[in-house]
């Protein structure tokens, strides 16, 4: 049910975000508070909510997981706290303050991804034992929604970072490469939460 009620959401949400984009793009007289409103691109709106909500759900569900005491809870109160941030992150736009300090250009026009970059790398070095240990459903899942996320908002940020340097971000060609970018972080996130709270449900409340 929760899983049906999220890709409502997101496709949702998506779809209004990439309809007003080629509103705006076409219609010399599109409502711009509207667009505003609705657009993956713009922040303080409606995506923002959903997204910065589905990483509050993911971090409360990882500490729900952490407070019942399981194998390796340290790790899952890491994952807690670590989901925690990202999702005051998407809120507050905290990485933002990373960028700017290297003066790289082309794909790492925002240089803030070379940070980020290091720090999943970090994660992933210090988690694998963990990841491997868990449930083989569990694992999947939440590798392919790690992935899903990541890949947004990392990888997508390479050829938005080289498209800017090139056009600039107001251009329709900026707001679809971001468009992809929010939606991936979306479905990543929303993957993560179903994935979550039926790994509490399954292995923590029959324990």
């Amino acid at each position: 049910m929760l899983g049906r009620w999220l890709v409502v959401a997101v496709a949702l949400v998506a779809g209004l975000g990439l309809a007003v984009e080629l509103w705006w793009a076409f219609d010399p007289d599109a409502n711009g508070t509207v667009v505003s409103m609705f657009s993956l691109s713009n922040e303080a709106n409606v995506p923002t909510w959903l997204s910065s909500s589905l990483l509050l759900g993911c971090a409360i569900a990882a500490g729900t997981i952490a407070a019942s005491r399981p194998p390796h809870a340290r790790h899952w109160w890491g994952i807690a706290i670590a989901l925690g941030w990202v999702s005051l992150d998407e809120a507050a736009e905290l990485h933002e303050n990373l960028g700017g300090h290297l003066e790289l250009g082309g794909v790492l026009y925002f240089d803030w991804v070379v940070w980020a970059a290091l720090v999943v790398a970090v994660l992933a070095a210090v988690y694998w034992k963990f990841v491997w240990a868990l449930p083989a459903g569990t694992r999947n899942r939440l590798v392919a929604a790690a992935a899903i996320y990541i890949g947004g908002a990392l990888v997508m940020e390479l050829p938005l970072g080289w498209w800017t340097e090139r056009a600039g971000s107001d251009s329709l060609g900026y707001a679809l490469i971001d468009w992809v970018e929010e939606t991936m972080e979306m479905i990543g996130a929303a993957f993560a939460l179903v994935t979550l709270v039926a790994h509490r449900r399954k292995f923590v409340e029959a324990a």
